[in-house]
């Protein structure tokens, strides 16, 4: 027999023991007749400061249990020939792309500017401790992507997008947390992603997709409106039917390349704004009341958002227990992003505090919000005083509009510099940020501001300031054929999850092109 219920707990019931226990309860029966409990979601809901753990599972009684999850995912078969497709960019749309194509029988080589994620750490420690920035290896670029060493959040809103499931199954085969697959924010943690894209990535090589690190694409090569391959740094050509660009929502230089090229681009809204760091008591204390610190519930996480004067203000990549990190990818621009370790357990909570910006606000031209963002990125340099040092001020200071005298401890390494942070932000994101901070204390969590929290900048790559044009259906560029934009570089996802079923849905539409079939764009296609 098997049950589904619907279970809410208080946080002392909520681990296997008093889980299992509560089951038995609810079903009538002794706890020697449950064979197996299968969670398919838990959330935690603290609405109303009555916390409890909510979950949704699937119970066995008198049967053989289930298989684990990932057991199911099988390997890729063996892939021969010339590759057929470039993909340039082995973030999480990149990665995924080649994976799929694997499925179909389709052989890739996978290109990056940045070092293997071993290589990416020395790089990492030297930005941290001494300010040294290497502009092709960082917090962004490099294997696994943005997310390698900033996080690993996995929630994402695009379940329409494609199976979600599957994604997460993948990592969990690789060597992600179980746990993945049943909460309702979903994280693996800096300390654990790398490991798990090494996984994904010896996969790859074992089956025969070709993957260089290192490896950074200068140029396209272009056969009239049709690319043929790509150029690399150091002159050496690859060609293939059919180019991914999977870059990233920070390779600027991709973007000029493709502006020259007249590669069909567009302008697109994205957010500006800083990071907020409080001591994590703190917000549990806000968020859980006496239940905080409970080891059932760990660091409390929040989202907060907020429209003034029709301008959306948000809290982004929260990051309970975590650190603020840096996150440049120019010499002369700051930076910051945030990452938590698996276990959450930093003294600190971070989140990114945004503002919304379009065309509108930073000029026409598709390289319009490159530009703005490059120019604030610049301002923080010059406020932050060199060394990736980042301007900084308390929340409150900032709010009643005098530097801060003094900051409090931060987990940012490079360390900050007392700044008035309204002379650094441009007064389309500095006026609605400070009329939200405010509400959001006012109204949505009491003691929000507090002096013991700091306002960090800045916080300028959330999403990618350009969308690189494709045709809804065929997936290929609407201006480039043989050109397949896909992820937050080319302004189709927002994180992890969904760069990786963009990366999916792209490498689907390949597939189709190779093979001759109708992808949908109107008649029947020519190959490839």
């Amino acid at each position: 027999m098997r049950r589904t219920l619907e279970l809410a707990v208080h946080p002392d019931d909520a681990d296997d023991v008093g889980i299992r226990r509560i089951t038995c309860r609810e079903l009538g029966i002794d706890p020697g007749r449950l064979t197996h409990l299968d969670v398919e979601r838990r959330s935690i809901d603290a609405r109303g400061r009555q916390v409890k753990v909510r979950y949704r599972l699937h119970a066995t009684v008198d049967e053989t249990p289930a298989p684990g999850a990932g057991e199911g995912v099988p390997d890729l078969p063996p892939l021969s020939g010339a590759p057929r497709v470039i993909i340039v960019g082995a973030g999480p749309a990149g990665l995924f792309t080649a994976w799929t194509l694997g499925r179909r029988g389709i052989r890739a080589v996978l290109l990056d500017r940045g070092s293997d994620v071993r290589g990416r750490r020395p790089h990492l420690a030297r930005l941290n401790r001494e300010g040294v920035l290497n502009p092709e290896s960082n917090y962004c670029f490099g294997e696994g992507g943005a997310g390698t060493y900033s996080d690993g959040k996995l929630y994402t809103r695009a379940t329409k997008r494609g199976p979600v499931r599957d994604v997460l199954e993948l990592l969990v085969a690789c060597g992600a947390p179980p746990e993945i697959l049943i909460d309702t924010r979903p994280h693996i943690g800096t300390n654990r992603l790398p490991g798990v894209v090494t996984a994904l990535r010896a996969r790859l090589l074992e089956a025969g997709v070709v993957v260089r690190f290192d490896t950074r694409v200068d140029d396209l090569l272009l056969d009239g409106r049709r690319v043929t391959g790509v150029r690399l740094a150091d002159g050496e050509t690859l060609r293939a039917p059919a180019t991914v660009l999977a870059t990233g929502h920070s390779a600027r230089d991709i973007y000029r390349m493709l502006h020259r090229h007249r590669v069909a681009l567009s302008a697109k809204p994205f957010a500006l704004g800083v990071r907020i760091e409080h001591p994590q008591p703190h917000i549990d204390a806000i968020q859980y009341g006496p239940h905080a610190g409970h080891p059932n519930l760990g660091a409390a996480p929040y989202a907060l958002k907020r429209t003034t004067g029709g301008t959306g203000v948000y809290s982004f990549c929260m990051c309970p227990g975590g650190f603020i990190v840096a996150a440049a990818t120019e010499a002369d621009g700051v930076v910051v992003n945030g990452m938590s370790p698996s276990k959450r357990d930093s003294r600190y909570a971070n989140s990114g505090m945004v503002v919304t910006v379009g065309p509108d606000d930073y000029g026409d031209g598709p390289l319009a919000g490159v530009a703005f963002q490059s120019a604030v990125e610049q301002a923080a340099w010059r406020a932050g005083g060199g060394r990736f040092k980042a301007p900084a001020q308390r929340i409150t200071d900032y709010l009643e509009g005098r530097e801060s005298p003094d900051l409090p401890p931060c987990s940012y390494r490079p360390g900050l510099t007392s700044v008035d942070l309204g002379r650094v932000l441009p007064s389309i994101v500095d006026r609605p940020l400070r009329a939200a901070l405010a509400a959001f204390d006012s109204q949505r969590m009491r003691g929000y501001v507090t002096r013991e929290a700091v306002l960090v900048g800045v916080e300028s790559r959330s999403s990618a300031p350009i969308r690189i044009e494709r045709d809804r259906r065929a997936l290929e560029s609407t201006s480039h054929r043989g050109l397949y934009p896909t992820g937050e570089g080319a302004g189709f996802a927002g994180g992890i999850v969904s760069a990786a079923l963009d990366g999916g849905r792209v490498a689907d539409a390949i597939a189709a092109a190779l093979s001759g079939e109708d992808t949908g764009a109107g008649a029947s296609r020519k190959k490839l």
